[in-house]
């Protein structure tokens, strides 16, 4: 839309008052004429003077406050207090102490942002990997710069690089720092301007400066064979993708997969989580299994602590009997932030323009830009030794007649005349003339001369390399790998991050394929506890452990995938499947259903089924002789509902449920010693959950039904004729302890 403008107008003096012409009267101006005039230089500002680093692999306000360190002394000083420095940095960086102390900390060794820190300090600087552990007051901390800061300032003071004006012209700083390796690659760097953003990886120093050398000796060098894959701070497991890896090398953008370093202790059966994405924290990690837990996602945990604190990160998981450490953690790897991606977008300014370039071109802009530092810093070499020589071939020809020189000083009656008669005595120009009057009269001796004189054959010896290094370009790179080779030295660490090949390391869906489909045989008690055992385990173990007075009222095969649903006491129904219980053994009693699934208090389980898609029907015996038949679709929900409401009928209390797909018999116990035999086939197919059905068992007052069972599992064959009744209600007959199958007695 367009905008109004007030309009320039003039005025008339009248001696009454002030008459404006034309005063009230607007123009229309077009707001693209605005954005054009306003926005795009604030844009481009923040682009080139704020946000994007540039080849030195610094930001501006990176840039302003490590010079201020330097021009303070905490090169080689002792520390300081942070405050001092933040203070001095504002000479250059106007934009407050709050900015510029972050600053700092992200470059601190305390922080461990970076993979090689520029400010070694001591204090609390907090933790790039926490996000709760926050840095101390600036008051409180102290800071001097490292030993590796050498590299990016050497030779700063021999115009190697441009000094600019600060923003009150009172100073000047560097435009760049003539970093002597590429920290551009070797340190990350996240900026985010108008329009567009940077995020840099951290590659290992040593692998760079390799990778350097070979670009030098082979322009068409593959980076990938030296330059292994990138190398965070914080370490962890980075899944190498040889096809991404590629992309990122020749486009400078791509999305990486990290994953967390694990240790398992056997002895109390706990995950120890030591190393973490760069772009994620602990606080964050530890907050997403609590949601998962409390969703029942994660079954397997027993306990979660963050036992993070100054000598690193550490986040323990304990684990619930019979849990598979690698299986649990690659479950974690797949829903919480424990793997999580890293997103490069490797833009930099290159002569103040934005670009977005691979790792490759990069190096070759970082090579370019250190052949002009060392061209400069020879350059200036070469003027120095050349002056040094222009000054002592002057003196070298006072050597054959110092007393000359004497006598045209003292003959010589105004000091303004000393210069040109020395000038036309000896054949020698105005600045060696200068040079040779300053000589002190104690300095007139053959000795000290000979003595000056003597450098001349080294000057003339170093001024010629100079001058064969400034016109042969392969000498300049020599210079640069003999530098590569030096940092490397002193400063390389071995890699922190490991690399794993991201096809070995990805949980596939094949995997978890063959790990639902395993075949499990799971055990209910009516006390409540489930266990989940595999036929290996079962073939080799002996008696099922239970809870005094437990028994075990289900024993069902089935595979990871197959549907549990869970009856309780307040008539809710809990859903879960098998997976997401634990293997466990028979020498165990295994999990306690109503704390796994989060019952509420005073919440117990009654009875269990299982079910693989929900065909079939569910049969829900009550207290009260009645029993109700219900399509197991009742029970299956579009969203993952976790529990359902009004699962089954308030008016009585469940003493026994199952699932068929066929007709089954089922033998009812009374408390007064009858027993009834029935088929499903007499239960009519009711489609509400909470229906109480109809009465199936006969009860006299104070009689209730008491326990339910297949009755091929209770009662022998022969003997269920006694038993069996063709129409409902029936009151059954008295049970014999002859007839049981099982041997047990039904008093």
């Amino acid at each position: 839309m367009p905008r109004k403008k007030a309009e320039v107008v003039k005025t008339e003096e009248t001696n009454d008052n002030v008459y404006i012409a034309g005063a009230g009267l607007t123009r229309e101006d077009e707001i693209t004429e605005t954005l054009r005039t306003n926005f795009m230089p604030y844009a481009m500002s923040v682009i080139v003077s704020r946000a994007i680093p540039e080849i030195d692999g610094f930001k501006p306000s990176h840039r302003k406050l490590l010079y201020t360190m330097y021009q303070m002394g905490l090169l080689t000083g002792a520390r300081t207090k942070s405050a001092n420095v933040v203070g001095q940095t504002m000479k250059l960086n106007p934009h407050g102490d709050g900015p510029i102390y972050e600053t700092m900390v992200r470059l601190s060794k305390g922080n461990e942002t970076l993979l090689h820190p520029f400010v070694d300090s001591k204090g609390n600087f907090g933790k790039a990997y926490s996000r709760d552990m926050a840095y101390a007051a600036s008051r409180y901390t102290e800071v001097k710069l490292a030993k590796i800061a050498e590299e990016i300032f050497k030779d700063i003071n021999k115009d190697t690089v441009n000094f600019v004006p600060n923003y009150d012209n009172t100073l000047t700083e560097p435009s760049l720092l003539p970093t002597t390796f590429p920290n551009i690659l070797v340190n990350p760097n996240l900026g985010i301007a108008v329009g567009m953003a940077s995020q840099i990886c951290s590659f290992n120093l040593a692998e760079v400066c390799e990778t350097v050398v070979a670009m030098l000796k082979n322009p068409d060098h593959d980076i990938s064979t030296t330059l292994r894959g990138p190398d965070f701070s914080g370490g962890g497991v980075l899944l190498k993708d040889p096809d991404t890896l590629r992309e990122i090398y020749e486009t400078g953008r791509g999305s990486l997969r990290i994953r967390s370093k694990y240790t398992y202790f056997k002895q109390g059966n706990r995950i120890e989580i030591t190393e973490i994405p760069p772009s994620t924290s602990v606080e964050v990690i530890q907050e997403k299994i609590i949601d998962l837990i409390k969703a029942g996602k994660i079954k397997e945990v027993s306990d979660l602590r963050d036992e993070t604190d100054k000598n690193g990160l550490r986040l323990a998981i304990d684990l619930k009997r019979g849990v598979d450490p690698d299986n649990f953690m690659k479950k974690l790897f797949k829903i919480t932030p424990l793997e999580d991606t890293f997103s490069c977008n490797f833009t930099v300014l290159i002569n103040g323009t934005p670009m977005l370039l691979g790792a490759k071109a990069i190096l070759n802009e970082w090579i370019q830009f250190r052949r002009t530092c060392v061209y400069r810093r020879t350059q200036f070499e070469l003027d120095g030794k050349l002056s040094r020589l222009h000054l002592l071939e002057g003196l070298e020809k006072i050597l054959l007649d110092i007393d000359k020189a004497i006598k045209i000083i003292r003959n010589t009656e105004e000091e303004k005349e000393v210069i040109p008669n020395l000038m036309i005595g000896f054949g020698i120009d105005e600045v060696q003339a200068n040079y040779i009057a300053e000589i002190r009269l104690r300095h007139l001796n053959r000795e000290y001369i000979l003595s000056r004189t003597a450098e001349i054959a080294q000057l003339r010896e170093d001024i010629k390399e100079l001058k064969r290094i400034l016109s042969n370009k392969e000498l300049i790179d020599r210079i640069i790998m003999k530098e590569q080779a030096e940092v490397a030295q002193k400063y390389a660490q071995s890699r922190r991050t490991k690399l794993v090949s991201f096809f070995d390391e990805t949980y596939s869906s094949d995997e978890q394929e063959k790990t639902s489909n395993s075949p499990y045989t799971i055990f209910y008690t009516k006390e409540g506890y489930f266990k989940k055992i595999s036929p290996q385990s079962l073939r080799m173990s002996g008696a099922q452990k239970l809870k005094e007075d437990d028994i075990i009222t289900d024993t069902i095969e089935c595979n990871n995938e197959t549907n549990l649903l869970f009856f309780t006491n307040l008539n809710n129904c809990y859903k879960c499947k098998v997976k997401d219980f634990g293997e466990g053994k028979a020498s165990v009693m295994g999990d306690y259903v109503p704390a796994v699934l989060d019952f509420l208090d005073g919440e117990l389980c009654l009875g269990m089924i299982a079910t693989q898609d929900f065909k079939g029907e569910g049969v829900f015996f009550y207290d009260n002789g009645k029993c109700s038949r219900v399509p197991l679709e009742a029970y299956q929900t579009l969203s993952n509902r976790k529990k359902l409401t009004n699962a089954t009928s308030p008016k009585g209390t469940l003493v026994w449920c199952t699932g068929i797909t066929d007709h089954r018999e089922f033998s009812l116990f009374s408390t007064n010693g009858r027993m009834l035999i029935i088929d499903s086939s007499l239960i009519p197919l009711k489609t509400t959950k909470s229906t109480q059905g109809v009465t199936v068992i006969s009860l006299r007052k104070g009689q209730t039904l008491k326990e339910v069972h297949f009755s091929d599992d209770v009662v022998k064959k022969e003997s269920k004729y006694r038993y069996r009744s063709r129409k409902i209600p029936a009151t059954g007959a008295i049970f014999k302890d002859a007839d049981s199958l099982d041997g047990l007695s039904r008093e």
